[in-house]
């Protein structure tokens, strides 16, 4: 018997989830980062550099980005760990793999990029520092195996970054709703020639966890520790995890 899965909205098979998804990120990869600052004003910059701070990265250390899609972080971490550490940026869609690569060969640095699913990582127990994933996690099919996976591939001491959009405060909530679901997909119909795929975004948001249940979840999958900082009145909040 086939399993079903939500995409937004909807309930698919979770095959075809994932064919949905990958179509998705093909279609936006080459205006995301245009878009990504259009549709936040620029936040997207500060809740990255805030989830840098948070990692605590230092030369040396190996850090792996689970759906680093464009590079953002991994360029950031390329310059924290310096030429002694190592960046792996992954994700599963090779559009958004390719953008971010390129970024990397022009910021002169070489990049070790893998195409790769966050709920099978090929990678060994207990090798990197610091693993982070930023919005990415919500397309995962099956979170909790993509989150047990990143737990597997840290080393004891290790942490684990979760930068996801979350539950808005309850004030907020109707105006944020306003602009999801009218404002959003019209943004994207403009800017990124994509009506559906801002659609999908923001139905994607709502199926999310919520902060306590993300919380709850990376405690399941073995991670101690785990605390998150709610930005920009809990629109995005970041969870941090370790192994121990």
């Amino acid at each position: 018997m086939s399993k079903t899965t939500h995409f937004g909205f909807k309930t698919v098979e979770e095959s075809e989830k994932a064919r949905q998804v990958a179509q998705v990120f093909h279609s936006v990869a080459q205006r995301y980062d245009v878009m990504n600052d259009f549709m936040s004003l620029g936040l997207h910059r500060l809740w990255k550099a805030f989830t840098i701070e948070q990692s605590g990265a230092r030369p040396g250390n190996r850090v792996l980005d689970i759906a680093g899609g464009t590079a953002d972080l991994s360029l950031a971490f390329a310059k924290r760990v310096g030429p002694t550490g190592q960046v792996v940026l992954t994700d599963i869609n090779g559009s958004m793999l390719g953008v971010g690569r390129d970024r990397m060969l022009d910021k002169g640095l070489v990049p070790m990029a893998v195409q790769c699913d966050g709920e099978k990582i090929p990678f060994p127990n207990n090798y990197f520092d610091i693993v982070t994933v930023a919005f990415g996690l919500r397309n995962m099919t099956h979170k909790d195996q993509a989150l047990a996976e990143m737990r597997r591939v840290l080393r004891p001491g290790g942490r684990l970054l979760v930068l996801e959009f979350s539950k808005i405060a309850k004030p907020l909530a109707p105006l944020y709703d306003l602009y999801s679901f009218k404002a959003l997909p019209l943004m994207g119909k403009w800017v990124a020639k994509d009506e559906a795929s801002y659609r999908y975004l923001a139905e994607s948001i709502r199926m999310h966890p919520g902060q306590e249940e993300l919380k709850q979840m990376m405690q399941e999958a073995g991670l101690e520790r785990v605390e998150y900082f709610n930005l920009a009145a809990g629109v995005v909040a970041l969870h941090k995890g370790y192994k121990l």
